[in-house]
């Protein structure tokens, strides 16, 4: 690795066009020049921001090769999907069918489309049944593999079982063991990206699951919002407004701790999605909090609460996404927080 303009800037001898002078030449040089920079405004700068590069301008770490529509709408939808069990748990357990039932499907639903995604990003089944072939407790893609082989059935299960008016006692329990999974299912995707090398998820990962958490819960709320019968909505909206309250703070949190590895989520597309994000899912809880959303009257606005909140929960996957691909293709991110901790270390 090289730090080659600051070489440029003073490092590699004489400057083209220029001959080496004589002591009384450089002398008198010197006196010419204090005169003329006490009359200027000072020095200034004459090496350049350094810029960090490797060797023969490949980057440091290979960035990402998943595709962004595959990945993060996996990451998007096994959120919605692990959030939405907790919501279908908690209206059947209270009496609410028409909500539970719009979760189940929801969970069946999203866990259906966060696995074609993963299979199609793989290239062909196989690969994600290879994948069951070790268990390893300490691999995140181990463990989630397996967590999703157990889980995706007990949703089918527990859609079906509504569905059809069938085995009514075993789809309660397949309800209540995908529920007792979800949370890990909403949040374990977030570990799998810390566990990489890429600069800006691998920095997040003390408030990663918390956003990705945040993240499902405003999802999961947003889909009843949108679907469930209004009188029976009281749970979502609830969900919505400690969701986002959770994906916003944790977010922020982040950022700040992470210092200059926080900058790809700051630029660029990256910004942009993630602006949106924080707008439409602090906007969906506002809307969710309004009394009016929970009555037939406030129909509209519990839709398009709902819809805000789904749309900023899919923006905030994609933004983050994005930002990690950045941060990987810019040697920076890598030497500069590695020299700081090599500092900390040593000092």
């Amino acid at each position: 690795m090289s730090e080659s303009d600051v070489t440029r800037g003073g490092l590699r001898g004489a400057r083209p066009g220029r001959d080496a002078v004589t002591g009384a030449q450089d002398a008198g040089r010197s006196r010419r020049g204090r005169r003329r920079r006490g009359k200027g405004r000072g020095e200034q700068p004459m090496v350049p921001e350094a810029r960090f590069s490797s060797y023969y301008g490949r980057p440091i770490l290979n960035k990402p090769t998943w595709q962004a529509l595959d990945i993060a709408g996996y990451l998007f939808l096994g959120g919605l999907a692990g959030a939405s069990s907790l919501l279908a748990a908690g209206g059947q357990a209270s009496g609410r069918p028409g909500l539970a039932r719009v979760a189940k499907l929801g969970a069946a639903g999203a866990i259906s489309g966060s696995l074609g995604a993963l299979v199609h990003d793989l290239g062909r089944p196989a690969r994600f049944l290879n994948m069951l072939r070790v268990f390893k407790p300490t691999s995140p893609m181990s463990m989630g593999s397996w967590l999703l082989a157990g889980y995706a059935p007990l949703t089918m299960a527990a859609a079906a079982a509504d569905v059809t008016g069938r085995a009514r006692v075993a789809g309660a329990g397949a309800t209540a063991a995908a529920a007792c999974l979800g949370p890990a299912v909403a949040t374990y995707t977030a570990v799998l990206l810390s566990d990489t090398a890429v600069p800006s998820w691998h920095e997040g990962y003390r408030e990663l699951p918390f956003v990705f958490a945040g993240s499902a819960s405003s999802a999961a709320a947003g889909l009843a919002l949108a679907c469930a019968p209004a009188g029976q909505t009281a749970p979502a909206r609830r969900m919505a407004v400690l969701g986002a309250g959770l994906e916003l703070g944790a977010f922020q949190l982040m950022k700040r701790r992470m210092g200059l590895v926080a900058e790809p989520f700051e630029q660029g597309g990256p910004h942009r999605l993630l602006r949106a994000a924080e707008l439409l899912t602090a906007g969906g809880a506002a809307l969710a909090a309004y009394p009016g959303t929970g009555r037939r009257r406030g129909r509209a606005c519990a839709v398009a609460a709902g819809v805000a909140l789904l749309t900023g929960s899919a923006a905030l996957r994609f933004g983050v996404f994005h930002a990690g691909v950045a941060s990987a293709e810019d040697p920076r991110y890598t030497v500069v927080p590695q020299r700081e901790r090599l500092r900390a270390r040593t000092g």
